[in-house]
């Protein structure tokens, strides 16, 4: 794991405050069949001595409900929460009710809609020359887990899986569909009880503009941002501070929540991620309250914590 610069001293303590009951949504600790520099004990534990009070892990092929709750029982001394997600890529089955409904039964607070195994997601790859590594070298490759039928209508299978997470009130994550993916099926979970939204990194793979980054958030969506792809240093680093800015901005702080997106080898860690991407939107003007609202608050209140 690289080990990121320090931080100037006289804005660590502001960063400390900030993180304060700060919650990652979104972090890729292991074990998984990607390689990856932290595990979910270890995270915890980091996360805890930071004053985070949650996060949830995430891979791209298994809930990590199991590990979540026993870590919760044997490590009670821990201020951060662990919790974990779903996300229907096809190790699970793609669009399987069954295993949400397993997730949800064990805790788990996000479903994600498919990833690796979105139909954009492939066809992002063509272009972007990279490929998972789990895809490559250990598993064959992802086959594509549709949203949508040939007429254009969300699949009976989606509305399944959407009726599940409404009824045990769980967050509904976009994951990497195409942005005209996700406007429909957030309309339909919204039509069947889904309330708590998240449109994944638009900044990144799924191809929204900015206005379609303020849609989605005025029809009741938190948009979360990927700090990785927007600090120095990172390997997927691939949009500018002005971009975050700007991502901020139509949302509104009130609509943003900041996620770290890391674990991986060869990067800094999600703390060090946090602590990097507190200063980055000091830097960008933000104030305190805001930064604390857009890792903290507005993270509690999707999540019903």
């Amino acid at each position: 794991m690289t080990q990121a610069p320090p931080l100037r001293e006289d804005r660590r303590t502001r960063v400390a405050a900030i993180l304060q009951g700060a919650i990652d949504p979104h972090v890729h600790s292991g074990p998984s069949i990607a390689p990856r520099a932290i595990d979910h004990l270890e995270l915890a534990r980091a996360m805890s001595a930071a004053g985070f009070a949650a996060i949830v892990t995430k891979d791209h092929d298994y809930a990590g409900v199991v590990t979540a709750q026993m870590i919760t029982k044997h490590f009670p001394a821990l201020k951060t929460k662990v919790f974990s997600s779903i996300v229907l890529n096809n190790v699970v089955g793609g669009m399987n009710p069954y295993a949400v409904e397993h997730t949800a039964a064990m805790g788990g607070k996000i479903v994600w809609m498919p990833t690796l195994a979105a139909q954009n997601h492939l066809n992002w790859e063509k272009t972007a020359k990279w490929a998972h590594p789990a895809s490559t070298s250990k598993m064959r490759p992802a086959t594509a887990v549709p949203v949508l039928d040939a007429a254009g209508k969300v699949r009976d299978d989606v509305k399944d899986v959407l009726d599940v997470i409404a009824k045990n009130d769980m967050v509904l994550a976009s994951g990497h569909l195409h942005v005209s993916e996700t406007w429909l099926v957030f309309e339909e979970a919204k039509k069947r009880g889904v309330t708590r939204l998240v449109f994944t990194h638009p900044e990144d793979i799924v191809d929204a503009s900015l206005n379609d980054v303020r849609g989605i958030a005025a029809m009741g969506a938190q948009v979360e941002h990927s700090l990785c792809m927007f600090l120095d240093g990172s390997k997927f680093k691939s949009r500018t501070a002005e971009d975050l800015r700007q991502q901020i901005d139509a949302a509104g702080v009130g609509n943003t929540i900041l996620c770290s997106d890391l674990g991986q080898v060869g990067l800094f860690s999600p703390l060090e991620g946090f602590q990097r991407g507190v200063e980055l939107c000091m830097d960008l003007g933000y104030s305190d309250d805001d930064i604390h609202t857009m890792v903290a608050t507005n993270t509690a209140r999707l999540l019903g914590l």
